[in-house]
């Protein structure tokens, strides 16, 4: 049987490796969509309570946000970085594969050259069968272990937003208790300071009715003690008044009882000395003595006359002296209203005390004039105390403790 030199061909058993090759990869590359993401409790409370978060927290949960995204983003990385691997494994398998298979062709071809043309088709057939059926067994294993790597990847993925999930409902029902203790907390605060305010008030209150209490207490206890110390003043200026009235009434007594004495010793001589004359000179000496006792009865009436004459003049003097005194004083003190009329009269009465001392001053008689009017007393005012009472006799004293002063725009009278 002739021999025919024939060429082996390879070339249709590579292009259908290298599509084989080419349809896995793809595979590979190729993810179906995921399905569309449930919205989780957490989600839906958070949807509920963003009424309530407030713009730190709003701050906090973009911060998070962002760092969930960096995680889904660098597991989406891990991911296409573990996908490229196995593509670059599986496309340098595919290399090997092809240069093995080109170093199997070659040598193939260096077979066929050196045997005859039928057996090195045979060989050839046979090469490319057990070549094609390595190949397929490799691209299996890459397709499987490609696979593998995918679930494993997508059971990570899986896991860690199961995961995020969780933490994010975590941090929710964390938000949403916070929240609640927050606000019982703030509502606990509003009510502890309502309840200090109002203690604090109360206590304010407390205190300036106790303070007030205390100074109207204070003002009541000086003002009796001032009453009491002008009362006992008064008194003790009455009582020394009264021991000074005493002493000088008991002066006058005396004096009194003396002037009597001695008159009537001299009386006793007088009658002695007559009955003696008139024991000696009976008839003579009766008409002498009755001539004496009769001048010595006019002599003594001129005397007392005279005498009283001279006391009514000292107190009629003393009287003047005293009330042009205080004229003139409340005259200096006395500071005329502008709109005072001529014709206007007020009569104030003047009581002191025994040592000249103003115990009222009060408008007997008004001039219709209010202003008027209480210039004067005012004026009465300002001049006391008088204490040139305590000068004038016990009489004059009574008589000028109790008196009326007459205002006109010109004069006191």
């Amino acid at each position: 049987m002739a021999k025919r030199n024939r060429r082996v061909g390879y070339g249709l058993p590579v292009v259908l490796a290298i599509a084989v090759h080419v349809v896995a990869l793809l595979m590979t590359m190729l993810r179906l969509p995921d399905s569309e993401p449930t919205p989780s409790s957490s989600s839906v409370v958070q949807a509920t309570l963003v009424s309530d978060v407030t713009a730190t927290d709003q701050a906090q949960y973009a911060q998070e946000a962002r760092a969930r995204t960096a995680q889904r983003q660098a597991e989406e990385a891990a991911q296409a970085a573990a996908e490229q691997e196995a593509q670059e494994a599986a496309r340098q398998a595919a290399e090997q594969q092809a240069q093995e298979e080109a170093q199997a062709e070659e040598a193939g071809r260096q077979a066929a050259a050196a045997q005859e043309e039928a057996q090195a088709e045979e060989a050839g057939r046979q090469a490319a069968a057990a070549q094609a059926e390595a190949a397929a067994q490799r691209r299996q294993q890459a397709a499987e272990q490609a696979a593998a790597e995918r679930a494993a990847a997508e059971k990570q993925q899986q896991a860690a937003e199961a995961k995020r999930q969780a933490e994010a409902r975590a941090r929710a029902d964390a938000e949403k208790k916070r929240q609640v203790e927050a606000a019982a907390k703030a509502e606990a605060e509003k009510k502890r300071q309502a309840e200090e305010k109002a203690k604090a008030e109360a206590e304010a209150k407390a205190e300036a009715k106790a303070e007030a209490k205390a100074e109207a207490k204070a003002e009541a206890e000086k003002k009796r003690q001032a009453e009491e110390k002008a009362k006992a003043e008064a008194e003790a200026k009455a009582e020394a008044e009264k021991k000074r009235q005493a002493e000088e009434k008991a002066k006058a007594e005396a004096k009194a009882k003396a002037e009597a004495e001695k008159k009537r010793q001299a009386e006793e001589k007088a009658k002695a000395e007559a009955k003696a004359k008139a024991e000696a000179e009976k008839k003579k000496a009766a008409e002498a003595a009755a001539k004496k006792a009769a001048a010595e009865a006019l002599n003594n009436s001129i005397a007392n006359e005279q005498e009283r004459i001279a006391n009514a003049q000292q107190s009629d003097q003393a009287s003047n002296s005293f009330i042009n005194l205080v004229k003139r004083a409340v005259e200096d003190r006395w500071h005329l209203p502008a709109n005072a009329d001529n014709g206007l009269v007020a009569q104030v009465r003047v009581r002191l005390g025994p040592s000249g001392e103003l115990l009222a001053a009060s408008i007997t008689r008004s001039s219709g004039n209010p202003g008027f009017d209480r210039s004067a007393t005012q004026a009465v005012e300002a001049a006391a105390p008088f204490r040139e009472l305590q000068q004038l006799d016990a009489g004059l004293q009574r008589r000028f403790r109790d008196f009326n002063l007459k205002f006109t725009p010109g004069d006191i009278q």
